[in-house]
């Protein structure tokens, strides 16, 4: 294999790797599939994808980052979540990592509701309730961010291909 050739299988291995990390929390999805698109453009010398291409990709990168941090915190912000909340969420992603594939579904709800009871400091019904909304919503508010962050994933790499190719 040519050096001309390892630069596409990079590219290829970044997008790749960038499309795993729109599900695991602990890659930078879209970013790396930016990346990746920006290294074969380079090195094809920006003669399929044109600088303005790589520009409005870019910003679609941008726009998924927004969409990232907006979601859970919206999801969870809109029952009334604390930020104990959050940052259990948060936690519970990562150590769902260790579980998957049923702890990256798992991990956010169960983060978010502990993070919730912690703040809450009690254990009755009423608490109870209130930890498990915040779970629950919290939850949504991820699974939602993942599918825009999908969609947005396979339109930039429709854009991509469209250009590359005509």
């Amino acid at each position: 294999m040519d050096l001309s050739s390892l630069w596409y299988v990079l590219a290829g291995l970044l997008i790749v790797v960038g499309l795993l990390g729109i599900v695991l929390p602990a890659l930078p999805g879209l970013p790396l599939v930016f990346v990746g698109m920006l290294v074969a453009a380079w090195h094809n010398g920006f003669e399929a994808i044109s600088i303005w291409t790589i520009v409005f990709l870019g910003v679609m990168t941008l726009l998924s980052l927004a969409i990232d941090f907006f979601s859970t915190a919206v999801g969870a912000k809109r029952v009334g979540a604390s930020r104990k909340a959050v940052v259990g969420a948060v936690i519970g992603t990562f150590a769902g990592l260790f579980f998957a594939p049923v702890g990256l579904f798992v991990g956010p709800f169960a983060g978010a509701l502990t993070g919730e009871l912690i703040h809450l400091q009690r254990l009755d019904r009423e608490g109870l309730g209130q930890a498990t909304k915040v779970g629950v919503a919290t939850w949504i508010g991820i699974v939602l961010g993942v599918a825009l962050k999908m969609m947005l994933a396979f339109a930039m790499l429709a854009l991509f291909v469209l250009a590359w190719y005509f």
